[in-house]
């Protein structure tokens, strides 16, 4: 899907106008650095000799999955079913949805959906994938699954070693359900600050996990995906002998979570640009952009240009900045840009990106992913 097909509605008449120039608030991504740390993680992945299958969870539109597959990516991963459904349909043919697909209602979806595109699903347990086969059977589809192992995060997946090797046995001979290989995500790194300790814990994560890959295909299980990382590890991640393919996608955009506290050091390139509407104070900025616009559970958003600040804090729908020190040089009605605390839980929010290109708008893409959390 080109760009051309993927513009929303509201492109028109603001196509070329300076981005000062747009009503607020809005959600922009600087291309030129989007398609620079784009192609500082392809490059990471090509370099390492390993497969890239981004994940869009932060993304949720289908032309952005078109620009990292033309950029080196092999398919993408999504969070939910409904994710994967909107990629499908924007004509991605190879995804990974990275949690499990429970129940009557989201199994026929996942089955009937592999007709339109090749969608895999993260399975942890037995009933589970007899369901998941009895459905992929009465339809006449085949499911790939690669079984979730848990190396530390404590989330979802299999124990490493004996019980991955039990559950992947008894998949092998499923009629409709294939095992495609073994994923995992070593999140509980990603807040290590130190960065000889952080490789470290990532290294003893995936050591863990190759050691269960090992384990599987000694048993006589082919084991042909080894899935992993994100974007807070991926550096690291894929210079590891054995993976075959890296799961991270935030990167493209950068936000203050992932460079502030996960030590990804790509240059921002997704920020909301608001309205002062209220200087009640010299030390006192209000703006039209709140809690529905940006959020700060993850991180705080953090405005462009304003020097030292006092404090921060978002209520529903302003945002209230107060200054270190006195500034009078912004007005009621002059724009003020954030870079966004969380790019995941931020874009959910918005109807649309908006991508510009040295100040200017160039193209208006309509998140279809955003809600769709089935």
């Amino acid at each position: 899907m080109d760009d051309a097909r993927a513009f929303a509605p509201a492109a028109i008449g603001i196509i070329g106008q300076p981005k000062a120039a747009l009503d607020t608030p809005s959600l922009l991504v600087d291309l030129d650095v989007m398609e620079a740390n784009t192609a500082r993680m392809a490059n990471t992945f090509r370099d390492n000799g390993v497969n890239w299958r981004p994940h869009t969870k932060g993304m949720k539109i289908p032309a952005l999955a078109h620009r990292l597959i033309k950029a080196g990516a092999i398919g993408v991963t999504c969070a939910k079913l409904g994710e994967a459904e909107v990629m499908a349909q924007g004509g991605i043919g190879d995804i990974l949805v990275a949690n499990q697909i429970v129940g009557p209602v989201k199994i026929q979806r996942l089955v009937n959906l592999q007709r339109h595109s090749d969608v895999m699903v993260a399975v942890d347990n037995w009933d589970n994938i007899r369901e998941i086969d009895a459905a992929a059977i009465a339809t006449g589809v085949r499911v790939r699954v690669l079984i979730e192992v848990n190396t530390g995060m404590n989330r979802a997946g299999t124990r490493p070693g004996e019980s991955t090797v039990e559950l992947a046995k008894k998949v092998a001979p499923l009629k409709c359900v294939k095992l495609a290989g073994l994923m995992t995500w070593e999140a509980h790194t990603l807040r290590i600050t130190d960065a000889a300790e952080k490789k470290k814990a990532i290294e003893g994560a995936i050591a863990t996990f190759l050691g269960t890959v090992k384990a599987c295909r000694d048993a006589g299980v082919e084991i042909g995906i080894v899935s992993c990382g994100g974007t807070g590890t991926y550096w690291i991640t894929a210079a590891q002998k054995g993976i075959t393919e890296v799961q991270a996608g935030g990167g493209i955009f950068g936000d203050v979570l992932y460079r502030k506290s996960f030590g990804v050091d790509h240059p921002y390139a997704m920020t909301v640009l608001a309205t002062v509407t209220s200087r009640p104070e010299p030390t006192r900025i209000i703006c039209d952009a709140g809690k529905k616009t940006m959020t700060g559970d993850a991180a705080m958003p953090e405005p462009i240009g304003l020097g030292a600040l006092a404090g921060m804090a978002l209520s529903a729908e302003h945002t209230i900045v107060n200054l270190a020190e006195p500034n009078t040089s912004l007005r009621v009605g002059d724009k003020l840009e954030f870079v966004v605390g969380y790019t995941d839980t931020t874009v959910n929010l918005h109807d649309e990106l908006i991508g510009t290109r040295k100040g200017k708008v160039e193209v208006v893409w309509p998140i279809l992913g955003r809600g769709k959390l089935k």
